[in-house]
């Protein structure tokens, strides 16, 4: 489940890099708030090329 988070791709990357850079430590607390599914947002931004980097709290 992706509760309140848009399924295309690019809108995907947009939204999350920005709630990640203004809200969330990390990408696990933004899927246990959105009660999102953290292997279907990385499948899918995978599919146009970007992976999570820890260090930098961001998909590039």
């Amino acid at each position: 489940m992706m509760t309140g988070l848009p399924k295309d791709p690019v809108l995907l990357l947009g939204v999350v890099n920005t709630k990640l850079r203004d809200y969330y430590s990390d990408l696990d607390a933004l899927c246990e708030d959105m009660q999102a599914e953290k292997e279907k947002i990385v499948e899918q931004l995978k599919g146009i090329d970007y992976e999570y980097d820890e260090s930098v709290n961001q998909f590039v």
